[in-house]
């Protein structure tokens, strides 16, 4: 059995990245451009009781990293239309899509996810909005031949939030 590697963690406010409301990881100098390095740290996303971090094992120790983000760190960034509708967040994990667990707020598309929310990118939303129609109450989801209305709630802290 291997023993434990030692922990490094860097603080919130010594991050040197963040990630903005769309979803991308940012730095001093802007959007990151290499979609490679974005992927991985969107993959390296993990969650404990000081927030989202970026947890990154190497040979000698493990990092943690803990970050900053403007509204959520987790993002629905594939939608795949079928019964069941299939989506695919920015840290890889595949889930089937509950519609009632869709929930719209000001102008983004969000889904609860056990007391943390994910955030549409605008591509999901473009590609869910196939099987989006506007109704005298709002939004609603057509799906398995259902119609599933959104509604507009407010934004709750999530156990990894700030």
């Amino acid at each position: 059995m291997r023993p434990a590697l030692p922990e490094v963690v860097i603080p919130r406010e010594e991050a040197v990245f963040r990630l903005d409301a769309r979803g991308r990881w940012c730095n001093r100098h802007g959007v990151f451009r290499n979609r490679r390095i974005s992927d991985h740290f969107h993959a390296a996303i993990r969650c404990d009781a000081g927030g989202y971090h970026l947890r990154q094992e190497l040979p000698d120790r493990v990092e943690k990293v803990y970050f900053p983000y403007e509204d959520t760190a987790l993002f629905v960034v594939q939608v795949s239309l079928g019964d069941p509708v299939a989506l695919t967040l920015n840290t890889r994990r595949r889930i089937a899509l509950d519609p009632e667990r869709l929930f719209v707020r000001g102008e983004s598309l969000y889904l609860a996810l056990d007391g943390e929310r994910a955030k549409f990118t605008e591509r999901a939303m473009l590609k869910l909005s196939e099987a989006m129609e506007l109704t005298e109450a709002g939004y609603a989801l057509r799906v398995g031949g259902r119609v599933h209305p959104i509604p507009e709630l407010e934004l709750e802290a999530s156990p990894c939030g700030r």
